[in-house]
């Protein structure tokens, strides 16, 4: 069982290492012609190669590549209504002689578009009537049959994934593009969540006067539930911040500071941030307060006027981690 396994994986290895010499002359005309496409990467194979160019075209359009998949046998029924002459049609088919790819190349031609093909045979119906080939020929499959696609699909899948990489360094595709594309992934949120998009504005905001008592600060607190109130002066600009940690600790000692004014014992140089920074940052730079980590971060604006706050748990919430 073990031997057998091993097997597979030494000739889908070896599939992959036979695929570096190709990244040729050739390989490059089909980069720079994918590049100048004015339209989309169409992506077709039929059954197991269908599949693969499904992921193909996936990874083409989340890296910066408009790309779709079109199903071969459902083009020939309407589905080339999807193609136009601005497109290029990339077909997958490591015997180049799948009927329903085969029977649509004269349709694509006179439509227009260009055809990348990727293949395992150069004198085939597909290698013969394509605009630039590409080799995924291997071998032997990994099957013990010689018969399920494996090592075949494993290099075409490869062939692929290096397109799509020589892709995203001639286009200077950068991580914050891929988040814009992965809005709902734990990326996309670290690189486009804003503060803003978190934070507790309005009534939902915690602050307090100057001159208010640190009972008042304290009904606030609990009011709001986040454990901290912004502290104002009379034009409503930022001094200060009073926690509930402060409270505790002043408890510890007596209570008669519930009568003082909020000042007195408040932070005057708390962490904040600005709104337009990023969620992941705000999370940063609670993490990294020495000698512990904080909690809270009051949001203020350009004007000193604190605007909201945004709490821990909103950033773990998010999956801002």
């Amino acid at each position: 069982m073990k031997s057998a396994a091993i097997e597979a994986l030494k000739i889908e290895m070896e599939a992959i290492s036979r695929l570096i010499p190709r990244i040729d002359d050739e390989f490059e005309r089909v980069v720079r012609a994918i590049l100048d496409c004015r339209g989309r990467v169409i992506v077709t194979g039929m059954g197991k190669s269908g599949h693969i160019g499904q992921k193909i075209a996936a990874t083409f359009a989340s890296t910066g590549t408009p790309s779709f998949f079109m199903h071969p046998a459902e083009a020939f029924h309407g589905d080339l209504g999807m193609v136009t002459e601005k497109d290029i049609v990339m077909a997958i088919s490591n015997s180049g002689e799948s009927a329903e790819v085969v029977n649509i190349l004269p349709i694509l031609t006179r439509i227009g578009a260009k055809i990348i093909a990727l293949c395992g045979r150069r004198d085939s119906a597909l290698g013969n009537h394509c605009d630039f080939y590409i080799d995924i020929s291997v071998e032997k499959e990994a099957c013990p049959l010689g018969l399920a696609p494996t090592a075949s699909t494993t290099a075409t899948l490869a062939m692929g994934d290096a397109l799509a990489v020589a892709l995203m360094e001639e286009r200077n595709f950068t991580s914050e593009d891929f988040a814009l594309f992965h809005p709902g992934g734990a990326l996309g949120r670290k690189l486009l969540l804003k503060v803003e998009n978190v934070m507790h504005t309005g009534e939902d905001n915690p602050i307090v006067k100057r001159g208010m008592t640190a009972k008042d600060a304290l009904f606030v607190m609990t009011d709001k539930g986040l454990g901290a109130a912004s502290v104002v002066d009379e034009n409503g600009k930022f001094i200060g911040l009073i926690t509930d940690g402060i409270i505790r600790r002043a408890l510890h000692k007596d209570n008669n500071f519930l009568d003082e004014p909020v000042e007195s014992i408040m932070f005057e140089t708390p962490l904040v941030i600005t709104p337009g920074r990023l969620a992941a940052e705000a999370l940063s730079i609670m993490e990294k307060h020495k000698p512990r980590p904080v909690t809270v971060l009051p949001v203020i604006d350009r004007e000193n006027i604190p605007v909201g706050i945004v709490h821990l748990t909103d950033l773990l919430r998010q999956g801002v981690v």
